[in-house]
Order: C-alpha cells, then sequence, then structure tokens
C-alpha cells in the first residue's frame, strides 16, 4: 500500500500541508502549475492562532522577524477616528502573540520553501494534474511537467490548487455562495500620513470604505477599496487611478508612489464535500469569503495543519480511517460560520443607499467605540479576529467538559514565572497536562505507552482561563483538547483510545519506525 500524499498547489496551505507531513516522516510531492512562486503580496495577515500554530515547526520566531506586527484596529468615519481596539491589550493574556502579523504572501511562501527543502522536499514548478482516478486506497495521477507526461500513485491527494480548483471540478463538488457585484482593488503603495503608524485602519464613508495595513518600512502599505462605478466598463485596463479616493482622504493620506495594483471581484463560498474518497480540498480549494478580518490565508493553513496529522497517523497505521472523517467535520463547519459571518460584515461596509450609509458613517462609529471599551466584548472580538475561538465541540474526537472549557476548545495559554504551557506544544504528537497533582496511577500509565505527561503548579492563572485543578487534558497533535476528565481516570483514557480507534503511543512509535524505516 502506497504511503505517501500528493499535494497540488503550492501556495501557503500546499506548504504547510507538506511542511507538517513531511515533519511526521510522511513522503510527500507537490506540484504547481506556476513556473516560479508568487512574486505579489496577496495575502498579507497571519493571526494569532496561525502563529501558535507555527511554534511546532520553530517558524513562529522567524515569521514574526520578517513580519511587521500591527497592534491596534482603528475605526474612522467621514474623516474623524472613531475607536481603536487596541490588539495588544486585549490580547495579552490570551496569547503569546497579541497582534496581526502583516507579513506580504510572496516573502511568506519563500519562508516555507526555504524551510519545506530543509526537510529534502523541492516544489516541482510548471507541473500540471491533467487528471486523475480514486480508488479504494490510492489515487492514480496523469502529471505533465518539463520532463512529459507521468503517471502517479500516491495514498492520499490534497487539493490547494486556489478558488479555481481543477480538482474541485473534475470531482463534480457543488461551490454554493455568489459574489459580490462590487469591483474591488488590492494594492500596495509608498504613502505619508499619521494613518501609517503600525495599525490596521478601516474608513468609512458614505459610499466608499477603505482598509490599510502597515507593513515592511514605515510608509509601506496595503490598501484594499473599491473601483469607482463610473470606471468600470467591459475590457478597460483600470488603475489606481480608477479608486474611490474619498476614503483615503478621510485618512489624510498621500499616495507617493503604486508599487502593485490588481482588482478583483469578491466570492463567497463552500463546498459541498471536503473529501471524496482518498483526495481531500483545503483553502481556496474548499472556501472562498470576502477580505473581512484577513481570515482566508489563516483558514487555508489550519486546514492543513488538521488534516496533516490525521493522514500521518492513517498512514503509519496508528489510526484507522474513520479519523479522517472528522476533518471535514470540524473544518467545514467552521469555514460555514466564517463565510456567513463575513459575508453579513462586508455586505454592511458595501451596501448602497441612504440606510446602509447611515450604518457605515453613524450607527456603527457609535457602537464600535463602547464594545471596544467592555472588556468581555473586546476580548470576544480579538479572540474571532484573531482565530483563537476556533474550536471542534461537537467533533466525534472531543469527550468532556469542566466548566467553561470544552473539549474540542483550543488549549488555554498561561504564563507562568519564566514559563508558560504552549512550551510542551512544539512536538506533533498526543500528550497529557494535568494543572496541579498528577496522581501516581496516572503517571506510571503514562510511562508505560510513552504517553508525555506535563504537570504544571495550579495558581490563580489556571483558574482564571477555566482549567480544573487535578483534571486530565489530553491534548491532540494539533494542540487542541481531545478529552477532559476531571476524575483523572485511566480506564476514561483507555476507553477514549478505544473509541476513535487509536493504537497506544507505545504501539504508534514502533509501527512508526517499522514503516519509515
Amino acid at each position: 500500500m502506497k504511503n505517501n500524499v500528493l499535494i497540488v498547489g503550492a501556495g501557503p496551505t500546499g506548504l504547510i500541508l507538506a511542511l507538517w507531513l513531511s515533519k511526521q516522516g510522511i513522503p510527500v510531492r507537490i506540484i504547481d502549475k506556476n513556473a516560479e512562486p508568487s512574486q505579489s503580496s496577496r495575502a498579507l495577515g497571519i493571526h494569532a492562532r496561525t502563529l501558535e500554530l507555527y511554534q511546532q515547526m520553530d517558524l513562529a520566531e522567524e515569521v514574526i522577524q520578517a513580519g511587521y506586527p500591527n497592534i491596534q484596529l482603528n475605526l474612522w468615519a467621514l474623516g474623524k477616528k472613531r475607536g481603536v481596539l487596541k490588539l495588544i491589550e486585549q490580547g495579552k493574556t490570551l496569547t503569546p502573540y497579541p497582534f496581526i502579523l502583516i507579513y506580504p504572501q510572496d516573502q511568506h511562501e519563500r519562508l516555507l520553501i526555504r524551510h519545506l527543502e530543509k526537510l529534502g522536499v523541492h516544489v516541482e514548478r510548471s507541473s500540471e494534474l491533467i487528471s486523475f482516478s480514486h480508488h479504494s486506497d490510492h489515487i492514480c495521477a496523469e502529471i505533465r511537467s518539463p520532463k512529459g507526461l507521468e503517471h502517479y500513485s500516491a495514498r492520499f491527494l490534497g487539493a490547494c490548487d486556489g478558488g479555481k480548483s481543477p480538482i474541485r471540478h473534475q470531482l463534480g463538488l457543488k461551490f454554493s455562495g455568489g459574489t459580490y457585484s462590487k469591483l474591488f482593488y488590492v494594492a500596495d503603495v509608498n504613502v505619508q500620513g499619521t494613518a501609517v503608524d503600525g495599525g490596521v485602519h478601516i474608513s468609512l464613508d458614505r459610499e466608499d470604505f477603505v482598509l490599510l495595513f502597515s507593513y515592511g518600512q514605515l510608509g509601506q502599505a496595503r490598501l484594499i477599496g473599491l473601483i469607482r462605478e463610473d470606471r468600470i466598463q467591459a475590457g478597460q485596463n483600470l488603475s489606481f487611478d480608477d479608486v474611490a479616493h474619498t476614503a483615503i482622504q478621510d485618512l489624510g493620506l498621500t499616495i507617493e508612489k503604486v508599487n502593485w495594483f490588481s482588482t478583483y471581484r469578491v466570492h463567497h463560498r463552500i463546498v459541498s464535500d471536503y473529501r471524496i474518497s482518498n483526495v481531500f480540498l483545503l483553502g481556496d480549494a474548499a472556501h472562498l469569503h470576502s477580505p473581512a478580518g484577513a481570515q482566508g490565508m489563516n483558514t487555508g493553513i489550519g486546514d492543513a495543519i488538521n488534516l496533516a496529522w490525521k493522514l500521518a497517523a492513517v498512514i503509519k497505521g496508528q489510526a484507522s480511517e474513520q479519523l479522517l472523517e472528522s476533518y471535514q467535520i470540524e473544518r467545514r463547519a467552521f469555514a460555514k460560520k466564517l463565510v456567513k459571518s463575513t459575508d453579513r460584515i462586508f455586505s454592511i461596509i458595501t451596501a448602497e443607499g441612504a440606510l446602509a450609509a447611515e450604518i457605515r458613517t453613524k450607527i456603527a462609529p457609535y457602537l464600535l467605540p463602547k464594545i471596544y471599551n467592555n472588556a468581555p466584548l473586546s476580548h470576544f472580538i480579538f479572540r474571532i479576529i484573531s482565530q483563537l475561538g476556533i474550536h471542534y465541540r461537537h467533533s466525534p474526537l472531543s469527550q468532556g467538559k469542566t466548566g467553561k472549557i470544552h473539549a474540542g476548545d483550543r488549549l488555554p495559554w498561561i504564563q507562568q514565572a519564566q514559563s508558560n504551557n504552549f512550551k510542551t506544544l512544539k512536538q506533533m504528537l498526543w500528550q497529557i497536562h494535568v494543572y496541579g497533582t498528577a496522581q501516581s496511577e496516572l503517571q506510571t500509565w503514562c510511562h508505560q505507552h510513552n504517553l508525555p505527561l506535563s504537570k504544571f503548579v495550579w495558581d490563580t492563572n489556571c483558574k482564571k482561563v477555566g482549567l480544573l485543578e487535578n483534571a486530565v487534558y489530553l491534548i491532540r497533535p494539533d494542540t487542541y483538547i481531545a478529552l477532559i476528565d476531571a476524575q483523572a481516570n485511566i480506564d476514561t483514557l483507555e476507553q477514549y483510545f478505544q473509541k476513535i480507534q487509536m493504537k497506544y503511543p507505545e504501539k504508534i512509535e514502533a509501527n512508526s519506525k517499522n514503516m519509515l524505516g
């Protein structure tokens, strides 16, 4: 039986899937029809949850050093600043990364490629998947590359081939949703003005809006906004001169140079199935939504990490293929919610008419500062924007709860003296956390089953985030909580692994060594 994965598409989603699989010893082949990596910055924002997951590959600090943290969100209406959400204040007790990191996609991809090459994997350029067939235990692919036509077999196929996904089309899957009527632009510019201050700014006018992200050297910014309706004509070459400049002027900006400019239509769609047999859809191939909140790339990366550990477990013989069913259950539920919420926000921002203008320029600027100044609400907003609030509570892999923490939640981050509880999460493996005292029977069982056990001092920080003293928290390889047991019962742990049809870690390790040689 094949034990490899073919990945089509070398954007951030495909590269992360390849990295996380390779790190776990799974052979991968990644192809991309483009002759070279992306030369434009496209997606920019990297959120706190993505940076937390990047710790597993020792990527987080390197990415932060290369990027530009934006530490607050600023709301403007009709040329006046109406509200500020200080991310660093709202998130400093929630995550080690209380900001939006602005890091251009082309630079981001090159960094990921360098790390992938260190693992001996190279992206095959000018290589295109022509067709494929899927069978009970493998897929057969026809690949056209500079070397000619090739037939290739793999255990699994990862479709990371973008919004127009040929793989999705060949599978005949529905991609329900729609397209916004407005034409949008994205531009990287050199700019002067007080708004270029290391923050994210949204400027609302009666018939216009603009999003500004600061990055790179001071004075470099990404703008997202609307093309003027009177300039949109079939076949016309549009430029920055055709941008609706009202909201830009409201920020007091002077555009000195346009480094890159592109127009696009915004879609909101979600695929009917994330998995067909041994084929999995990830990233834009599975979901498209508005740029509100800069969620797209981060969601694709989340897809890849969620799927990678499950594919690795199945290929290594650690788990039955039943485990793979949880990929769609977990990730499609989140994407469906995300598409719905970003659609609502974007519809309000871009709606036409007098009522919409009043909501944009008067009602929203009145309400949002009150929300920003309310600690529970501002924390809630931060969790949504940063993707810390993603959970899999309804997953078949989630069992148990204690107070406000449920299995399926992201493990809460706590800082203790000179350390924190996320330092144990740098490896992709099952592990147990106990905050307080771990029973001797539990320690013996974990040692016998090669399951890492981390013990933390019980303090007020633990109680504040909702952890329960002496309870067992079983953590998945992607750092979400799988099981919570207040009684720390060994039988409960054993029954959990039986239920999800996974072998114990002691057997996993032996299997892994035999398989990967």
